[in-house]
This record gives structure tokens, C-alpha cells and sequence, in this order.
């Protein structure tokens, strides 16, 4: 297997501008120093391993590398195409590029993310823009405390964060409970297939093993495509995966 791309892996330790020593971590309301940077909920690995919450990545003095100011292409490729139906569920939505861009078209879409400063520059970005969309914090492996069902979910570069299968497995349980009988979940994760690699690359039989039909999924596609960002000139090689809900 190909090594990711280290400069991806260290913009992604720093948050953009934010930096921190070993051992000191943020409030991820505040920007302060705190006990609990992770506001009560069990970090993810991606946190474990940079020593920050999400929310860090958006407090720089730059967006963070992912964050590029428009819908990834892939997304809005799909949305001309008719792939999103129904209520659409954003899992891990940032600062709301692909929500505000399926929103609109008409759609009712719900963008949720852990981090508060993503969220707050999302809702802004509405506002400005006059989409009727909703944006809120909940934790992507506690989906099911939405109370809400969704005919398409998207998750577009979160899966990839979770580095073990228990908290893939979660993660695909926790979309699961939120998917209507029949629905459809896109997933757009690194891949580990090519050159210049994402800092978390997946490969099609890791996808396979979390959305699995004893976890309530049927992997229909996984295609190979790119995940553009500010700091990877024409994108990392990712996977587009269509999933149904059984």
C-alpha cells in the first residue's frame, strides 16, 4: 500500500494556524485551555491522534485544507445527476458547502458536525446566501439522538477519519439508525489506490467490512474519484461508494 501524503497529515495535526504542545488541548467552544476539549463525547481517532478536537481546524487564520469554498465536485456532479431525494442528511457537513449546495435545489437538508465554529460560519454562509437550510451539532457515532430518518445521507471525508473497524462499524450503525428502509448513503473517503494519497486512504474492502447487510447496508458501488483540497493541486484519489439502507 501506498504512504499517504505527510503534508496533509501535518496541516491536519496543526488545525491550519492552530498549534498546541503535546499533552495541551482546546476548549472546542471557547479556544481556551480545558479539562474537556471534547464537550463530554469520546473523541474520535483523528482527534486521539492530533491531540484536538475538530473544531480547532476552523479556528485558524486560514480555512482548513479541506475546506475549499465550494461543494466538492464529486457532490455536485452527483446533485445535477438527481442522486439526492427526500430528506438529505450531511454527516459531518464542516462549514456547509455540500448542504448549501443541495439545499439548493430545492431540498430539505440537515448538516450536522461536533464542530460549533464549522457550524456558526455555515449558518452565516445561509444567511448570506438566502438558502433555507439547517445546520446542528451532534456526534456523527450518536446519530440516532437526531429522533429524525433521512431518504439520502452523505458523509463526504469523514469515514476515513475513523481508523479501527469498531469505530467504523459504529459509524456505519450510527448512520444506519437515520437512513430510511431503502435509502441511500454516498460515502467520498481517501482512497489507497494512486499517487499523492490522503492522510487516512481506505480501501474498497474496508468499506465493504463496516457497511455490511448484518449492520443493515448493501454496498452497491465504490468508484473510483478525487476529494479536491487547498493544499493537494487537483485532488487526493478518493472512493465514491453507494450504499443502500436494507
Amino acid at each position: 500500500m501506498r504512504q499517504p501524503d505527510t503534508t496533509w497529515i501535518g496541516v491536519l495535526r496543526s488545525g491550519g494556524k492552530i498549534s498546541c504542545r503535546e499533552g495541551t488541548k482546546l476548549s472546542e467552544r471557547s479556544g481556551t485551555l480545558a479539562d474537556d476539549p471534547f464537550s463530554g463525547r469520546h473523541p474520535t481517532s483523528h482527534e486521539r491522534r492530533s491531540g484536538l478536537p475538530w473544531d480547532a481546524s476552523y479556528r485558524g487564520d486560514e480555512p482548513a485544507p479541506w475546506d475549499i469554498g465550494q461543494p466538492q465536485p464529486a457532490i455536485a456532479r452527483l446533485a445535477s445527476e438527481g442522486g439526492f431525494a427526500g430528506a438529505v442528511l450531511d454527516a459531518g457537513c464542516g462549514t456547509g458547502e455540500n448542504a448549501l449546495h443541495i439545499a439548493s435545489l430545492g431540498l430539505s437538508v440537515l448538516g450536522v458536525d461536533v464542530a460549533e465554529t464549522a457550524l456558526g460560519i455555515a449558518r452565516q454562509k445561509a444567511a448570506d446566501r438566502g438558502i433555507k437550510v439547517e445546520f446542528a451539532a451532534a456526534d456523527a457515532l450518536q446519530l440516532e439522538r437526531l429522533g429524525r430518518k433521512f431518504r439520502t445521507v452523505l458523509d463526504c471525508g469523514l469515514f476515513h477519519t475513523f481508523d479501527d473497524l469498531d469505530e467504523r462499524t459504529r459509524f456505519a450503525a450510527s448512520l444506519a439508525s437515520v437512513t430510511e428502509h431503502d435509502g441511500t448513503l454516498y460515502v467520498l473517503c481517501f482512497s489507497d489506490k494512486g499517487s499523492n494519497l490522503g492522510p487516512h486512504p481506505i480501501s474498497r474492502e474496508e468499506l465493504r467490512a463496516a457497511f455490511n447487510p448484518n449492520n443493515g447496508w448493501n454496498v452497491a458501488a465504490i468508484e473510483p474519484d478525487w476529494i479536491h483540497a487547498r493544499i493537494h493541486d487537483g485532488g487526493a484519489p478518493a472512493w465514491f461508494a453507494t450504499i443502500n439502507r436494507i
